[in-house]
């Protein structure tokens, strides 16, 4: 339970509606009387502030010209010009504002506005370090020129993939590697030829086993089997032995000269496939590169390009002399081995953009954010390289602006150390959320950080705002901009116009029927109501829109071509229909006397307080019974509530503060001999709020008179120590809670509502409250000090201390002041017979 919202009632939230007819009372009673203090009741006008659209001639909102969405936002206007245009680092922005006051649509017109006017930033690829792959570099590219040289890439290799293959079975490359074998193979054979010849005089044959050469001695033409050897003469043996051994030291040199000769034979294949790619190559990448004459950055690129392509040619042709070297040259990370010479395009503006970009984030995660590298799953490994790099939003939207919630980036872990840290660097850096955790061993990589230039917009409520700024000195090193989002602007014709207008821009754009004149003036009227206000209009304008689009369907219902202030009466209506459960609830407890309110008679020590709760977005009053006793005691008013621990702090205090209250006003020779307890009856839960504290006194002042108060009236508002009765939240709702359980019950006339007369300027009551109190059947009272109140209530002069320093007899006041004297009698006496026991025992 929410007895009170102390602050002005701008800031609280609160329902609305328009009954329907049938919520008015059946019979109406006779016409209450003035009050008996001479108190005036609150007229119709007070109660209900009526649209003034003389400012703006429509039939319906076909007829207006639309207006921007900043209305009434000159303040977060002004900064939002400052902050997207002032080029100095820090100097990002803050919004901050109500939920629902179109903030991020509103600021996000604004800078596609300017970003309109601004150059394009540039792209940015990552290209292939072929000197250390785990490093690709960054390479910057003017804007929309990046896609090109990712395609003429493409069409190089397509090209070189073509050319070589060709060029490598051509005629003359073949002849002339024909050659280049028929050279090594005239050396192998020169060298065994003059060693065969050798042997064969001295019948020995050389043979070829799977392990190499070897010599054999001979006879008749034939290799001479062991057993046969065996049984030749010694000496025969011996010879043949030693003309074997000189033979296979010649032999065993040419073997160790074929590696060599094998090795030149490679080297002459080599530099012939280096001058035929070289020849190639060099025409196709002379045609890529013709286009970028102008980016010295990217001819370096090509030129490098031109290097790899040739120190691999083995990746476009497949000789099974460089098998080897092929199988090498394909071993890599990811994909084909054509890839390593692939652009990465991480940003491009297209020809089509105009001006910078404007990003919004709506998930950002660390990878979202600042990029990320991703992995492939190979044989079980993970593998990357440079083309798995992917744009974070800081990469999109580099050089224009990004837009984030603050409440999803604080959310995310990691992302708002790693912003504050790009921020403060001036460069993006990838940043491995894995590595962070720990969850993964995998070589990966180190992609050159680009440079940043950007402005980022935060969005939040200004309580994240303000625990930021608290807790995170950081913040303002980057964000020394706020644009704060006013909740509501004046009521004044000019603006009801300016909003009529802003409504009509929402019609438009959700492409929703037109509205009449009528339809809109309601709308207006259930505006300020929004804003607890009525000089007022609320700037929260999701909570008009969702109306708007209500209207339009309940006007397609009734198969009408303009929607009519019926169709919004309904809306509204309806809406608090689908809310409103446990507010029937409640109000049903009340009718079946399970929640004790009494709405006539009168009581000493009771009163009909009233409060707020809000559950689910939807406010409603509900009253309650609040007591107070009072006997002889020390001075101590007990609030019950507090001792329980159902009191928040805020109740608590204006429970003291009528303990001030009685000692600055009453018996001021005579100490403070009062023991009073107060109570909510009934109350279940938590109470929090001092918008009771009035009808707290009221019941405390009753009870100490020994007087009765009214049980028609219910009482809201604060007080402080010299009486003065404070504004309070939710006026409106409080009103209509105690109205409801008054018409239900049947109105006698006299019941009605006691509120502090600071509260008068938020009255937008409902239209059957409003109707009922025109007729005189309620009323609604305007308290500006307790001394009225307590008139109202009791029917008695609240009294003023005259020049005796005495309160008129028979006032309130006089009756108090009396019964309070009494009470330090009583506690004198009492003190004095203690005393006397004491003493004679």
């Amino acid at each position: 339970m929410n007895d009170s919202a102390k602050q002005p009632p701008a800031d609280t939230g609160g329902s609305t509606g328009v009954p329907s007819q049938g919520n008015k009372p059946d019979s109406l009673p006779p016409k209450t009387e003035s009050a008996p203090s001479g108190l005036a009741a609150l007229t119709a006008e007070q109660l209900y502030r009526s649209t003034d659209l003389s400012k703006l001639a429509f039939e319906t909102t076909a007829d207006i010209a639309p207006v921007e969405e900043l209305v009434g936002q000159a303040r977060a206007a002004s900064a939002l010009r400052f902050g997207s245009r002032i080029d100095k680092p820090g100097f990002n922005l803050f919004v901050i504002g109500p939920h629902g006051a179109s903030k991020l649509e509103a600021v996000r017109a604004v800078l596609v506005e300017q970003a309109r006017h601004q150059p394009s930033p540039s792209d940015w690829v990552y290209v292939n370090n072929f000197v250390d792959p785990d490093k690709p570099i960054a390479i910057k590219f003017p804007a929309g020129r990046a896609p090109g040289f990712k395609a003429a890439m493409h069409a190089l290799i397509d090209d070189v993939k073509t050319a070589l293959p060709a060029v490598f079975r051509s005629e003359d490359y073949q002849s002339r590697r024909t050659a280049i074998d028929e050279t090594f193979q005239k050396k192998q054979g020169q060298a065994f030829g003059s060693l065969r010849e050798e042997a064969t005089k001295k019948e020995v044959v050389i043979v070829r086993t799977p392990f190499g050469f070897a010599l054999a001695p001979t006879s008749n033409g034939k290799i001479i089997p062991p057993e046969e050897f065996n049984a030749l003469p010694e000496a025969k043996r011996t010879e043949l032995q030693n003309t074997i051994q000189v033979l296979e030291r010649e032999l065993e040199r040419i073997v160790h000269q074929l590696p060599q000769m094998e090795t030149e034979r490679r080297d002459e294949i080599r530099r012939l496939n280096r001058e035929t790619a070289q020849f190639t190559v060099g025409q196709l990448v002379e045609k890529s590169k013709s286009s970028f004459g102008d980016l010295p950055k990217i001819v370096e690129v090509v030129e490098r390009v031109r290097a790899d392509l040739v120190d691999n040619i083995a990746l476009f042709i497949s000789e099974g002399d460089d098998s080897e070297s092929r199988s090498d040259a394909t071993n890599e990370r990811a994909g084909s081995p054509f890839d390593r010479y692939d652009v990465n395009v991480l940003v491009t503006q297209g020809e089509h953009d105009l001006g910078v970009p404007v990003i919004e984030e709506l998930h950002p995660t660390l990878g979202n954010l600042v990029g990320r590298i991703e992995y492939l799953s190979m044989r079980g490994v993970l593998v990357t390289n440079f083309r798995l790099i992917k744009a974070g939003a800081l990469h999109r939207a580099n050089g224009g602006y990004l837009l984030l919630d603050v409440r999803h980036l604080l959310s995310e872990p990691f992302s708002w150390t790693a912003l504050k840290r790009t921020l403060y660097r001036g460069e993006i850096a990838i940043e491995d959320i894995s590595r962070f955790l720990g969850l993964t061993n995998t070589v990966s990589l180190q992609p050159d950080p680009i440079p940043l230039k950007i402005k980022v917009v935060l969005f939040g409520d200004r309580l994240l705002y303000f625990l930021l700024t608290t807790f995170d000195p950081e913040l303002s090193d980057h964000f020394n901009v706020v644009a704060d989002f006013e909740n509501d602007f004046d009521r004044t014709p000019e603006n009801e116009a300016v909003l009529a207008r802003l409504s009509a821009m929402i019609v438009k754009r959700l492409d929703l029927r037109p509205f009449d004149r009528q339809a809109i003036g309601l709308l207006l009227e259930h505006a300020a109501r929004l804003a607890d206000h009525a000089g007022k209009l609320t700037l929260i304008t999701d909570r008009l829109q969702e109306v708007l689009s209500e209207a339009d369907f309940w006007a397609g219902e009734a198969k009408r071509k303009i929607v009519v202030r019926e169709d919004v009466e309904k809306a509204i209506n309806e809406r608090i229909f689908r809310l409103s459960r446990l507010r029937d609830r409640a109000q049903e407890a009340v009718i079946e006397k399970i929640s004790l309110i009494e709405t006539s008679g009168s009581h000493v020590g009771q009163i009909n307080g009233l409060s707020v709760l809000e559950l689910g977005g939807f406010s409603f009053g509900r009253p309650s019974r609040i007591t107070c006793q009072v006997r002889p005691g020390a001075g101590k008013v007990v609030d019950i509530e507090r001792e329980v621990e159902l009191g928040g702090p805020i109740h608590s205090k204006g429970v003291l503060i009528l303990s001030g209250f009685l000692a600055g006003r009453y018996a001021l020779d005579t100490p403070m001999s009062l023991f009073a307890s107060l109570v909510f009856e009934q109350s279940y839960g938590g109470v929090e709020g001092d918008s009771a504290s009035s009808a707290e006194l009221y019941a405390l002042m009753s009870a100490l008179a020994d007087v009765p108060i009214r049980q028609d009236l219910a009482v809201t508002g604060s007080v402080n120590q010299h009486g003065e009765v404070q504004a309070i939240g939710g006026v409106n709702e409080k009103i209509e809670g105690f109205f409801d359980i008054c018409n239900a019950r049947g109105l006698t006339g006299t019941q009605g509502v006691l509120i502090p007369q600071a509260n008068v300027q938020h009255l937008m009551l409902r239209r059957n409250v409003v109707e009922t109190c025109a007729a005189r059947r309620f009323a609604v009272y305007p308290i500006a000090t307790i001394g009225d109140g307590i008139s109202l209530l009791t029917g008695l002069p609240a009294g003023e201390r005259e020049s005796n320093g005495r309160f008129p007899q028979g006032s309130m006041n006089q009756l108090i002041e009396d019964r309070l004297r009494s009470f330090a009698s009583i506690r004198k006496s009492f003190g004095k017979d203690a005393e006397l026991d004491r003493l004679s025992t």
